[in-house]
Formats: structure tokens, sequence, C-alpha cells
């Protein structure tokens, strides 16, 4: 059992019993003293015998059963399901995988999103990556939305190109880029030259780039992107020459601390943290 799943799983029954009828507890109990079929028998009648209200917890330290993972916004029926995973014997990997895996092959989109949800807490959590990165090419939008926000498995374990897909894909469809765990962390050289390359073609067509998507590259910048921070703070967008005005004082390379020290009112606003990124995540 990975050590993911072992400390998860009494926080999340004990979000499920703040939230859960008698009823629901005494259905979900008995279920999970189960054998695997009837364990997932219940993970898709599921819907059946929980509600789809939303969870609260009273004590905060519940709302991250796993480091990053946020349970925030969730129905109850989708923790339930969760919870239901953790039960399923894996003792057997290749029972175990088939068990999964059918899940995966034959769920509807509400099952998908708990599967997808689940990757973290899943025994042999790292050989789940083929999975997690078809729900980043997938065309609906909660199971995107399942792997992409609020879910740490996406940081902890997709390659540089898998990862740049996910955060590309976001900005492209002008998705809450925020949301997605572990942007600084997993921030690269490729990446930063592709948003540069993107943000080029949308000037070109007229159209703007999220002020938040800078951030990505103040580990990078070099003489192109130096280009790119002078067009923001030519903009006409405060959001667009905060950005650049962040990313400049971040940043190592002296040139744009050089450029930053044109703009004394905005390098002012960053020293005294008037403004931060956190205020271009709500456009």
């Amino acid at each position: 059992m990975s050590q993911l799943k072992m400390s998860a799983k009494p926080l999340i029954c004990e979000i499920i019993k703040q939230n859960a009828t008698e009823k629901e507890i005494l259905w979900l109990n008995d279920k999970v003293k189960s054998d695997s079929k009837t364990i997932l028998t219940a993970f898709v009648a599921t819907p059946r015998f929980i509600r789809k209200t939303i969870i609260e917890t009273s004590d905060n330290s519940l709302a991250e059963p796993v480091p990053g993972w946020s349970v925030k916004g969730w129905s109850l029926d989708r923790l339930v399901r969760i919870y239901l995973l953790l039960h399923l014997s894996s003792e057997d990997k290749t029972s175990y995988f088939k068990n999964i895996e059918t899940l995966f092959e034959t769920g509807e989109i509400n099952e998908l999103v708990s599967l997808y949800s689940a990757l973290s807490v899943l025994d042999f959590t790292e050989d789940w990556v083929f999975r997690a990165t078809e729900a980043v090419r997938s065309n609906i939008g909660f199971v995107f939305d399942a792997i992409a926000f609020g879910n740490p498995y996406p940081a902890r374990y997709f390659s540089n190109p898998a990862w740049n897909q996910l955060v590309l894909k976001c900005i492209f469809n002008d998705k809450p880029v925020h949301l997605i765990l572990g942007l600084e962390e997993r921030a690269n050289l490729k990446l930063a030259e592709t948003l540069s390359d993107f943000a080029h073609e949308r000037w070109a067509a007229g159209r703007k780039v999220p002020a938040q998507v800078w951030r990505l590259v103040s580990k990078f910048v070099n003489e192109t992107i130096l280009k790119d921070l002078i067009h923001l703070f030519e903009s006409n967008d405060k959001y667009d020459r905060m950005a650049a005005a962040l990313v400049c004082s971040e940043t190592n390379f002296e040139p744009a601390h050089s450029l930053l020290n044109k703009f004394p009112e905005l390098k002012q606003g960053v020293q005294n943290k008037v403004f931060s990124w956190t205020e271009l995540e709500i456009l």
C-alpha cells in the first residue's frame, strides 16, 4: 500500500463522516468490507446511494487529505467513490490493474472524474502516467479539469513534454492556469520558449495573452523574452505591465533589472508588495 494511500484513507473517512447521513455511512461501511467485485459494483452504483451534496469540512487540515490535493468544492459521491477505490485489494498487481482499467474503459464522465482525481492515492502510483496523460488529451472538460486542477499527480509524475502539454492546453483554452499545482517547480525552458512564441502569434492576431502566464518565464528570461517584457510594459493593460514588473523582479537576467528601473512606480509596487501574481489570477 502506498504511503499516500495510508495517510489519506483515515482523513477521507473523517470528511465523509462529517457530510454523510447515517444511512449513507452504513451503506459505505458494508461495501468497503466486501470483495473487489462488490467494491467495483458499488463504485458504479454510488450515486444511487450517496448524495451529490457539496462537502464541507469543519477542520481545515482535512481539506487536503494529500498535500496539495484539495477536495474543496467536491461532491460527496465523488469522494465516496475514491474511498471505495482505496479499499480495493492490490496484493495481486495484475488483478488490481485489471479492475481499475475496467473502470477507466467503461466509466461515464463522473466516474472518470473520480478515477483521475484518485490517481495520487492509488497503489503503484507511477504506473498510471499513461492514463493521466490520456486525460490531458481529453475533449471532455470535466475530465481534463480533474487531472489539471488541484491534482498533485501531474507535477509529481509527468515528463516535461507531458507537463508542458497540460499547461499549454489550459492557456490555449483560457482556463485558470494558477489552479495547476506545481507551476513554479515544473517551469522549464522549453515551456518558456513556447509561451513566447504563443504570445507573438496572439499579438499578431490582435489578441491578448493572459497576464498570469508570464510567471512561467521568470527563470528563463533571455534577449527574446526581454523583448516580450518590453511589449508588456508598453501595453495599455495595467495587468500586462504588472506581469512584466513581476518577471523582471524575479529573474536573474540583469538586463531585465535595468528595464524595470525605467518604470519606478511599478518597481516600487513590486517591492512594497502592492501587487503580486495573485492579483492576476482572478482575471
